[in-house]
């Protein structure tokens, strides 16, 4: 099975962080690190951090997270663009193929 990569929206709540988003990049290990490395935020993961993006792997089924950052609804509302439009074009660079 091969690896999965995918980009996953947290937020802090009373019982700890929850997920509400994810971006897929099917197998695409390049694109995934090359998009993440992109996103604007603090790599230093402080308790009071409302908002992280984490960057994910699915391997033999199970997730692993292999980086992490903090934002402010700021940089999320920028990072959220920049993401879609990522992923828009690498779906459709797919589709041209």
């Amino acid at each position: 099975m091969e690896a999965q990569f995918y980009i996953q929206l947290s937020l802090k709540t009373t019982q700890g962080y929850g997920d509400y988003g994810q971006y897929f990049f099917e197998n695409d290990r390049e694109a995934a690190y090359s998009l993440f490395r992109q996103i604007e935020g603090d790599p230093a993961m402080i308790a009071s951090c409302p908002l992280h993006i984490d960057l994910m792997e699915t391997a033999s089924g199970l997730p692993v997270k292999i980086k992490s950052i903090c934002c402010t609804m700021e940089e999320l509302g920028f990072n959220c663009k920049l993401i879609a439009k990522e992923i828009f074009r690498l779906k459709n660079l797919d589709e041209m193929s």
